[in-house]
């Protein structure tokens, strides 16, 4: 047993890398055809090594790496090397994909006289890049890193920090841009990117439920168990029409796991009844973990010490 799980885990770790590779190609597809030729500005260290190339010259990806570099040191000693890792490699493969980008494309981009098909097309790569590579454990570095840092030691929202980040950066292009237009197109991409990231990350996450009764729930139990890797619950239940006992099974799943349990069923029992219906949020056992703001936890203990006090 511990065999099969340490090599469902080395799978699960594959699956990740090899999406935050393909997440950090997208990105730089982006970033190289659609942003960085028609000075368009987007957040996070991106964003700042954009402005250093318009205005120095420098290649944006060694600026890109450097700033990456100096940041994930920091972070390795506040957040651990578990938590950067994954970005460290991310990176490395969107470092190394802008430089052959660069080099295949002598910097010239797309859309050149459409600025806003550019933004919305360009925000399009990148928040299909982030999102993937959040949902795989791996970011491109930057401004969710300062964020996770800054999260640690005080409770200000992850989100509301790589906000604050991503608009002072795009702001501050017009230093070198001297027009305002494009610094607008910037704060289109902010939330186009915002919101391409929200709809992957949330169709990834999202997680579905099945009653299953069955009278061959024990067969379709230990199939869900080992065929699906998915856990399963058995409720006692009596037909109120047929005044028969019956054994019902609960079942969480991914979405995209959804059409496998699907198979399972057809397969044992064609015959079963199932319903299925989506669920906002699954925590715990192999889900999301639970994510509370520390002044909301100190008022829950505060609650429950004063309702014990009350009760003694």
């Amino acid at each position: 047993m511990d065999n099969r799980r340490q090599g469902k885990s080395y799978g699960k770790t594959i699956r990740d890398y090899i999406v935050i590779t393909v997440a950090m190609l997208l990105g730089t597809v982006g970033w190289e055809l659609f942003l960085l030729p028609n000075q368009i500005t987007m957040g996070g260290i991106t964003g700042i090594a954009s402005i250093v190339y318009w205005g120095t010259g420098i290649p944006a990806q060694n600026v890109y790496f450097a700033l990456n570099a100096v940041l994930l040191i920091v972070a390795l000693r506040l957040l651990g090397w578990h938590f950067c890792v994954k970005t460290i490699y991310a990176v490395l493969v969107f470092t190394v994909a802008a430089s052959v980008m660069t080099q295949l494309t002598h910097g010239q981009g797309m859309l050149a006289d459409q600025k806003f098909m550019a933004t919305i097309v360009g925000g399009v790569f990148m928040g299909t890049s982030v999102g993937l590579g959040l949902s795989a454990g791996g970011s491109t570095g930057g401004s969710d890193v300062i964020a996770a840092m800054v999260h640690k030691y005080r409770d200000v929202s992850l989100g509301h920090v790589i906000l604050f980040c991503d608009m002072a950066i795009i702001t501050s292009s017009i230093i070198v841009l001297h027009d305002w237009e494009k610094v607008l197109y910037g704060y289109v991409l902010l939330f186009v990117v915002s919101f391409c990231v929200d709809n992957v990350v949330g169709t990834l996450r999202q997680s579905v439920q099945f009653f299953i009764v069955s009278d061959k729930y024990e067969e379709l139990g230990r199939a869900i168990n080992e065929i699906a890797n998915r856990g399963c619950s058995t409720l006692n239940g009596n037909g109120f029409y047929s005044g028969k006992d019956i054994r019902v099974l609960f079942v969480i799943a991914k979405k995209s796991e959804s059409s496998l349990i699907f198979d399972l069923i057809d397969e044992i029992d064609p015959n079963a009844f199932v319903a299925q219906s989506a669920v906002i949020g699954v925590y715990g056992q192999g889900f999301d973990t639970f994510k509370v703001k520390r002044r909301n936890l100190v008022k829950a203990r505060q609650k429950l010490e004063e309702l014990s006090s009350k009760s003694d």
